[in-house]
């Protein structure tokens, strides 16, 4: 042992000889140096017989065939350093068909919110300050009107997700005070994150009326007491009740509050801008806009810019004008407040909407594209794949989600291309796949790439990716 330990190579030997066969581009001193003393760590605890540690997130050293050589393959070296340098957060494609895929960063943007993101993060910009009057502004002033002209609410503000949307409401108008909640709407969002812990974190008290599947306008009116703060009406955006059920809708739950001079909020949750004559076009279960929402009379709405708008991850809160200013006066709003790389993004994002350019934003023009059009799309990446010794490649339809806690229920019509192997498993196909930054599913024994979240210019490298699976 004492004589295999006396013999592992030294870092920077390893490293130089591991240089020689990457190119520097790829592969910058620090991570030849780090990969280097994984391997030799990895090496010597082989040869003690102590399992090597690798570090929470970070890439694995090279493999370890046996504990009775000193020898380090360089090769394996170089590959390691390679992995190392490449960012953690990068591009990857979306074969999966899911449209919002939250873990894979919700939606992609507009070449308008690109653009305009790319505008401003170059330079300085006049986030807080007034052009036109030569003094100090407010970042809350870029996006109001615009939000304003396509919402019919009379303020608006922005903050960095729903989430945050909801709290700040909560605090700015019913801190230490009583809210109201059917229990059929206590959600949880994702993440183990749940409404009564939004509520807490708010200071608010909840108080739950209804039951799971029922919840009457006279439970809410049962409820309000001089302690009542706000009447909370949560969108079931990201699952869906059916059988012996009702709930109260959002008009008679306004005119209630209004009747007691109470608040009251609107949680939409993942939001849409698009009127239900275009969702019922496009073959989509009819999801409540935020324009009716408002016209209902509600205090304040709040929805996701990641979700159904297409833009980047932003919390938007629509309403009153005393209330948004109630809640942007609230200290939490600058723990809050969005940069100036998402207001960039989400202004190019409902421009878009202004303008009636639908199918400028990929999650609208994924959402609306017919199956005819994805088979079309699906038979042109099979023709760019061709014949490939040792795998079957067919066209296939498939269903298609929305995805990000959106629209449940919908069942989107699609076409997939499908890849199944002689001798490859269907799990070794999807990795060598996914370790070119593809992301697929596997389905019957088969790899599935639905194409509807495919983008243009991802269709070559994905037939690449393909046929690269047998050399």
């Amino acid at each position: 042992m004492r004589e295999l330990l006396v013999k592992l190579p030294a870092v920077n030997t390893l490293a130089d000889a591991a240089a020689a066969l990457v190119p520097a581009a790829k592969a910058p001193r620090w991570a030849l140096i780090e990969a280097a003393r994984r391997a030799i760590a990895a090496r010597r605890d082989a040869i003690v017989g102590t399992p090597a540690t690798i570090p929470e997130g970070a890439s694995e050293a090279p493999a370890v065939e046996n504990a009775t050589s000193a020898e380090i393959d360089a090769h394996e070296v170089a590959q390691a350093a390679v992995a190392l340098a490449k960012p953690q957060l990068r591009r990857v494609i979306n074969a999966t068909g899911v449209v919002l895929h939250t873990n894979l960063g919700r939606a992609p943007l507009a070449p308008d919110a690109r653009a305009a993101i790319d505008e401003v993060a170059g330079g300085y910009t006049n986030l807080e300050y007034d052009l036109a009057a030569g003094e100090r502004g407010s970042r809350h002033d870029h996006l109001r009107a615009m939000l304003v002209e396509l919402t019919g609410a009379e303020d608006a503000l922005v903050v960095n997700n729903n989430a945050a949307a909801m709290v700040l409401c909560l605090a700015g108008l019913a801190m230490n005070k009583e809210i109201i909640v059917s229990r059929g709407e206590l959600i949880e969002i994702g993440g183990s994150f749940r409404l009564p812990e939004i509520l807490e974190l708010s200071r608010g008290v909840l108080v739950e009326v209804g039951t799971t599947n029922k919840t009457h306008l006279k439970d809410y009116e049962k409820a309000i007491r001089p302690a009542t703060g706000m009447l909370l009406k949560v969108h079931r955006s990201n699952f869906t009740m059916v059988g012996f059920t009702s709930e109260v809708a959002v008009h008679e739950l306004v005119e209630l509050g209004k009747a007691n001079k109470v608040p009251t909020l609107v949680d939409l949750g993942s939001g849409a801008l698009v009127d239900r004559e275009q969702q019922r076009a496009w073959r989509l279960p009819e999801e409540p806009t935020v324009a009716e929402a408002i016209a209902t009379g509600a205090e304040l709405v709040t929805f996701s810019g990641d979700k159904l708008v297409g833009g980047p991850q932003a919390g938007i809160v629509v309403g009153t004008r005393e209330a948004v200013e109630k809640a942007r006066a609230h200290p939490l709003m600058r723990a809050l407040r969005p940069d100036k790389l998402t207001l960039a993004g989400l202004a190019a994002t409902l421009a878009c909407y202004r303008d009636g350019r639908l199918n400028d934003v990929p999650v609208m023009r994924m959402l609306g594209t017919e199956p005819d059009a994805l088979k079309a799309i699906a038979d042109a990446l099979r023709r760019s794949i061709g014949r490939v010794t040792g795998l079957e490649i067919l066209v296939e339809p498939c269903t298609s989600a929305v995805g990000g806690g959106a629209m449940p229920t919908a069942s989107l019509g699609s076409f997939a291309v499908t890849v199944k192997g002689e001798s490859l498993s269907a799990t070794h196909i999807e990795k060598h796949l996914r370790a070119a930054g593809i992301i697929s599913r596997i389905d019957t024994n088969r790899v599935w790439l639905d194409v509807r979240t495919l983008a243009p210019a991802e269709l070559g490298p994905v037939a690449e990716a393909v046929r690269s699976l047998v050399k």
